[in-house]
């Protein structure tokens, strides 16, 4: 059984007013308090998707961050998938969006 220490992988997707808000900003912030590594990018014009890695438990509080978002930010759907960790990251950063 896996221990909350543990490195784990999510990915997520949120989509909702998430453009033009810091929203990218906010995660990669959030990401960096948390101490995992990952990226996040704008996908399409009303979506944003980020993979991180890290210690389960601080991935939790990072997916509950996104789907809270920054002020003035709204989301209104997200979607969560726990994938095998590959540890290819080593920070954290903002991609170009797709």
């Amino acid at each position: 059984m896996p221990e909350n220490n543990d490195i784990a992988r999510v990915h997520v997707w949120v989509t909702g007013r998430v453009q033009s808000v810091g929203f990218r900003s906010h995660v990669q912030y959030s990401a960096l308090q948390a101490g995992v590594n990952g990226w996040v990018r704008n996908v399409g014009y009303d979506s944003v998707e980020a993979v991180a890695e890290g210690p389960r438990e601080s991935l939790d509080r990072l997916v509950e961050q996104m789907k809270t978002g920054p002020t003035g930010s709204r989301v209104d759907e997200s979607k969560v998938e726990w994938e095998v960790p590959t540890a290819e990251f080593t920070r954290f950063y903002i991609r170009r969006s797709s």
